[in-house]
């Protein structure tokens, strides 16, 4: 009953804008929401500088009746390396940092370290040499005020997979660094400076950033599960990973940030600063400033968040002082259960850009169901072996021999591929791929043990059953 009376409200929204017209924003989100199978959602547009538009649809929690509300907080993910960048820089016009000065020279702990020679640029830009899989490693959450201290501790041990400014790769590490700065420069917590410099002076009044407590009024995050959403068991906020993803923000408190940050004008920083921010960093990072990404073609600056149960996206033009933020409390599926499309059509419309869609997913679609089905299908093999013991232990010759081994190599190949190539390419831990997609860390390692155990059976059936025949036809003496 809990989740229909969800659903339920997830339809009214629906219902309520079904007389909208069909190329209505209000129609376009109804259509996509359904689509997606996203709980809830919330989005706020800048026109001129100014909240033009806000709204918000579904629940906050599946299973709950409470609806997202325009004040509703939800976690940002990425959007938030926009909220260091800009602290970064007001500690750049206060004269405490320097842009191309080494980190060394601020972090005494990354004296004589790998990662010491490392430039302020440089890591705002992401063009550090630390790889996106080292910004994506496992790591233990904290609530003490500590977690960013500790943080660097294990950063100063690592080395960069590339050198320093020779190429741009996109690493969390970069911006847990950052935070890091900002806390020994300015003498409070990551948590206290943004509070006090940004979001009070903006007048974020329904934000916070992330302190490794429980938030009953935001967002709850739902993950991907075989074509639905599941939600988390409770709002926790991850006090480690707020630098770079933990920016707890409603849309329209996004909103206000935004058109503060395209209004030309010295407030929060000077107009010239954040000029700087919307322009390339340097020659290797032609398409990132410092916290957005750089569309020069339709003169946009842009960062999309991806957060265990979030995605979100936001999207200005600075020079028209108009953007848009908008806010999903799901992540993707792979193939199916997909936000991209919906936040890609809520901003394109609303700022009058043409979008004809992401395309077919069909791809994507039958990987995730080939990778549900496989282990049904080792499972049976497993079975099949067993009813044709008999043949399998008939085998001989090179031939026989190389039809009882081949299995076991190309199961434990599939398996290196499952529990290490895969989560490569999606630059994480397969530890870090099952906080975002439970559903397809699961289904990989049961394809992955249960392939090997097929093809291990098979050889246990096949030289078992040899010995005892070979026992039985021995002469007697």
């Amino acid at each position: 009953m809990q989740r229909l009376s969800a659903f339920l409200v997830l339809g009214l929204s629906s219902t309520l804008y079904a007389a909208a017209p069909a190329n209505s924003l209000e129609s376009l989100i109804a259509r996509e929401m359904s689509t997606s199978g996203v709980p809830g959602l919330a989005y706020a547009v800048v026109t001129d500088g100014k909240v033009t538009q806000v709204g918000s649809r579904g629940v906050v929690r599946l299973g709950s009746d409470n609806p997202v509300t325009d004040d509703t907080p939800f976690l940002t993910g990425s959007i938030s390396k926009s909220f260091t960048a800009l602290a970064v820089m007001q500690l750049v016009e206060a004269g405490l940092v320097e842009l191309d000065s080494d980190i060394s020279q601020y972090l005494k702990i990354l004296v004589d370290r790998p990662a010491g020679a490392i430039t302020v640029r440089q890591l705002l830009s992401h063009t550090s040499g630390f790889s996106t899989r080292q910004g994506n490693a496992a790591r233990e959450m904290f609530a003490d005020g500590d977690v960013l201290a500790r943080g660097l501790d294990r950063i100063a041990k690592l080395k960069p997979a590339y050198t320093p400014g020779s190429r741009w790769e996109y690493s969390n590490t970069n911006y847990e660094i950052l935070g890091r700065l900002i806390e020994v420069l300015s003498g409070q917590s990551y948590q206290t400076y943004v509070t006090r410099n940004i979001l009070e002076p903006v007048g974020m009044g329904h934000s916070f950033v992330a302190d490794g407590q429980q938030h009953p009024a935001m967002a709850t995050g739902h993950l991907p599960w075989f074509g639905g959403k599941r939600p988390l068991p409770h709002n926790r906020t991850d006090r480690g990973t707020a630098p770079q993803g933990g920016i707890v923000a409603s849309a329209p408190d996004l909103a206000r940030y935004m058109s503060v940050m395209c209004n030309g004008e010295d407030d929060i920083l000077s107009a010239e600063g954040k000029a700087l921010m919307f322009r390339p960093a340097s020659t290797s990072s032609p398409f990132y400033g410092f916290g957005w990404f750089i569309d020069r073609d339709e003169q946009s600056v842009w960062h999309a968040g991806a957060s265990p149960g979030f995605e979100t996206l936001a999207t200005m033009i600075p020079g028209e002082r108009r953007g848009v933020v908008v806010l999903a409390n799901a992540g993707s599926g792979i193939g199916f259960g997909e936000t991209l499309q919906l936040r890609n059509a809520i901003t394109a419309q609303a700022l009058g850009r043409e979008y004809t869609g992401e395309g077919s997913r069909w791809s994507q679609k039958l990987l995730f169901v080939s990778l549900c089905l496989l282990p049904l299908v080792f499972v049976f093999s497993t079975y099949w072996a067993w009813r044709q013991r008999a043949r399998l232990r008939a085998k001989s010759g090179a031939f026989g021999l190389f039809s009882l081994w081949f299995p076991l190599c190309t199961t434990l190949g599939m398996a290196w591929v499952f529990f290490d190539l895969m989560p490569q390419l999606f630059g994480v831990s397969l530890h870090t791929l099952y906080r975002f997609s439970p559903d397809l860390a699961g289904v990989m390692v049961a394809s992955a043990v249960t392939g090997v155990v097929w093809a291990v059976v098979r050889l246990a059936i096949a030289y078992t059953g040899r010995k005892v025949v070979d026992v039985r036809d021995q002469p007697s003496v």
